[in-house]
């Protein structure tokens, strides 16, 4: 059960992402129904910490002893954490942790640490695109995966920058508690209560002439209508271009082909209503635009790696199925 977290703080932290961790568990949210962690900072250098941003400075009366008895220890980013050292008392305390079963996430380059601990060998990872080549360059048994938001290797978490550490704690949350407490945490920080570790990190678009998003009002019209069969002819044609120069937009714009982009976002609806309502898998296909149950199920599994019965009874306890 997810009761007891720890932060971890290193000089240069950045503000932002260890503004993150506190987000989503250091606040008192009770008034909600929702449940009140055991929240610590930790510091690993000394009671006061410079932070990366402003001449900051944090001060915690908690040191390593604290990480014992953590369900969960997350290391935000920090300045220069790609190419400076660590406490070994830093990174065997990780390691005690991990071993133990205890849960450690890290937020951007907050990795580098995890790494340096020995943690990411063998192990698939994510961190900001920014930082991927030196990761793997430092720690090549690591699998890096430079395109993702987040990646959960139970008992490794990690994630990209910024905004990416919100979606990994999020998960967590969801995993741990279920999807009632993660909506609600996420409403109260008026964020997207679940975007989908595997989704496109960032998108290679190339320099336009003019600030403008060729394929935006397609793609808002495809998500308003992913029950219907659509060729990439008729969105050209909606978009006012050929065939072709529409799929190299799509594709530059996005990040995937026009087949791809919709099997995603029916897959990521199922996934909704999956968690949220009762509906029967014929009407979810339908919904979707699978069609038929045995379509849904083959591009679910193929997608997320579970079947939509087994999904639906992670989320929703093993009656809802």
């Amino acid at each position: 059960m997810l009761k007891n977290v720890a932060a971890v703080l290193l000089d240069g932290v950045h503000p932002f992402e260890f503004g993150v961790v506190c987000e989503v568990f250091g606040l008192d949210r009770s008034d909600d129904g929702l449940p009140v962690y055991d929240f610590a900072v930790v510091s690993a250098e000394g009671p006061s910490l410079g932070t990366h941003v402003g001449g900051l400075t944090v001060s915690t009366p908690y040191g390593l002893d604290r990480l014992e008895g953590a369900d969960l220890i997350v290391v935000p980013a920090g300045e220069e954490f790609a190419h400076r050292a660590y406490p070994p008392a830093l990174l065997q305390a990780l390691v005690r942790a991990v071993e133990s079963g205890v849960r450690v996430l890290s937020v951007c380059s907050g990795v580098f640490v995890l790494g340096a601990a020995g943690l990411l060998d063998g192990r698939r990872c994510a961190v900001h695109w920014h930082h991927a080549d030196e990761l793997r360059r430092q720690y090549p048994r690591a699998i890096v995966e430079p395109d993702v938001l987040y990646v959960d290797e139970d008992p490794v978490i990690t994630s990209a920058g910024t905004a990416a550490g919100i979606d990994a704690c999020l998960h967590l949350v969801r995993k741990e508690q279920g999807p009632e407490v993660a909506n609600k945490i996420a409403r109260r920080m008026v964020v997207p209560p679940h975007r989908d570790g595997g989704q496109a990190q960032y998108i290679e678009r190339p320099l336009p002439k003019a600030p403008c998003d060729t394929v935006g009002e397609v793609l808002a019209w495809m998500e308003q209508h992913l029950d219907q069969e659509v060729t990439v002819e008729q969105l050209a044609e909606r978009a006012h271009m050929a065939p072709r120069t529409f799929a190299r937009r799509f594709q530059q714009e996005t990040g995937t082909t026009p087949y791809r982009w919709i099997l995603r976002q029916r897959v990521l609806l199922a996934q909704r209503l999956l968690e949220a309502t009762d509906e029967t898998m014929d009407a979810i296909a339908w919904r979707t635009g699978f069609g038929t149950a045995a379509a849904l199920r083959h591009h679910f599994t193929r997608v997320l790696g579970t079947t939509p019965n087994a999904y639906r009874r992670t989320f929703r306890g093993p009656r809802a199925a």
